[in-house]
């Protein structure tokens, strides 16, 4: 009964992920622990991805490690798993909201709901600062191996071109696109 497993777990991050897709994230790598569906590298494969496609980013990444684990039907299991409490939420709201949209302690706690959101996705945004420019998906790092070289001279080499250029985000996505996939298909061939 692997679906309701994806269900359940999927359901959990997007009951608690506050603040969008990136806030997911570091519910993903504690079910990609837990559950050993995935490993930390598919989830920076999964966060590539997720990122260069069109859509929400938690939804994207649900299909896709849900599909990872569990073929079409995982897909669709995991990302129901994951809207369903934002709907259930919907609803239950829009049937008080007029009741309760003047009250500042609503909007107190929505207030104070950002700081929440903000931690997550600095703490996503960490992870996979870590995981990509200085390989360390554990502890106790191995500094020996810790740098990626390739990966620091690219966001360096980006970051530069940014502010040379100025040009849309998407020709710097598909630009580190091209370039990742040619390393890696040196890395293969060498």
């Amino acid at each position: 009964m692997i679906w309701i497993r994806l269900f359940y777990e999927f359901f959990k991050a997007g009951l608690f992920a506050i603040g969008g897709g990136l806030a997911t994230l570091p519910f993903l790598q504690e079910i990609s622990q837990a559950t050993g569906w995935f490993t930390q590298q598919d989830l920076m494969d999964l966060i590539a991805i997720s990122e260069s496609t069109p859509g929400p980013i938690g939804v994207n990444a649900a299909t896709y490690a849900g599909y990872h684990a569990c073929g079409v039907f995982g897909g669709v299991t995991s990302t129901l798993g994951l809207v369903a409490p934002s709907v259930i939420v919907i609803l239950l709201v829009s049937k008080v909201l007029d009741r309760f949209k003047e009250s500042s302690l609503v909007q107190h706690i929505f207030y104070g709901l950002r700081p929440a959101s903000t931690g997550l996705i600095a703490a996503a945004g960490f992870s996979v600062v870590l995981a990509t420019l200085l390989h360390v998906t554990e502890l106790p790092v191995n500094p020996a191996g810790a740098f990626n070289w390739f990966g620091i001279v690219l966001a360096a080499a980006l970051y530069w071109a940014i502010k040379k250029w100025n040009k849309h985000p998407v020709i710097y996505i598909a630009a580190s696109a091209v370039i990742g996939i040619g390393a890696g298909y040196l890395h293969i061939l060498g």
